[in-house]
């Protein structure tokens, strides 16, 4: 007898692997499986609706369900256009500031201070290559103002309770002339989320891969 798929694979931004993974084997979710797709394609959001389509029917036939992980993302609604078009669900969301804020409270940040530049656990991680490299700053420091100049603070979105990520976001805070407020979120919706996906497992082989 053929053995029934693995329950359910979540399509994921590659800046939200560390969290998923952890997620999904800290509550034992093993009937899901986790593909990433690059983090870099923030770099070009017109490329995300249609890598996730490939992921989705590549997966046809070989998952009992698929959803994916990922907010609009700058793609301008064309993900959840090919979402609906493919009939598959995806958290809730702009982007990944507000489901790990909650809506309510990215709003109130907002209000306090537009000019607010966000970092989470994984930009922190990564800031000099994806913010001073990613943007020409280490060879170009003047285009500094360019890019950050209409910025007043930076906000670290923390995911988990780590000093020395959050003195790298201080750094980060001060290498960018903003001033600096840390708001520890946790994962938020995106656990949330997850939790929900989790409930419609059905039994089947276990499975937490992440794949590439």
């Amino acid at each position: 007898m053929k053995p029934a798929p693995p329950a359910t694979l979540l399509i994921a931004c590659g800046a939200l692997a560390r969290e998923i993974v952890w997620l999904t084997r800290a509550n034992h979710w093993r009937h899901l499986t986790v593909a990433c797709l690059p983090a870099h394609l923030h770099n070009a959001p017109q490329l995300i609706p249609d890598a996730v389509r490939r992921k989705i029917r590549n997966a046809r036939g070989r998952f009992r369900r698929i959803a994916v992980l990922y907010g609009d993302c700058g793609t301008g609604g064309a993900l959840d256009r090919v979402l609906a078009e493919e009939g598959v669900e995806r958290i809730p969301g702009p982007h990944c500031y507000e489901f790990y804020a909650g809506a309510a409270a990215f709003d109130a940040l907002m209000d306090e201070a537009p000019g607010s530049f966000f970092l989470t656990d994984y930009l922190t991680r990564h800031f000099d290559r994806l913010v001073i490299r990613g943007l020409g700053l280490d060879r170009h420091p003047e285009l500094l103002p360019d890019y950050f100049g209409h910025y007043t603070r930076l906000v670290y979105l923390a995911q988990t309770e780590d000093p020395a990520l959050t003195g790298r976001a201080k750094k980060a805070a001060e290498r960018l002339g903003l001033s600096f407020e840390r708001r520890f979120t946790g994962f938020g919706r995106l656990e949330t989320f997850m939790a929900a996906t989790a409930k419609d497992k059905e039994d089947g082989d276990a499975d937490d891969r992440l794949l590439a």
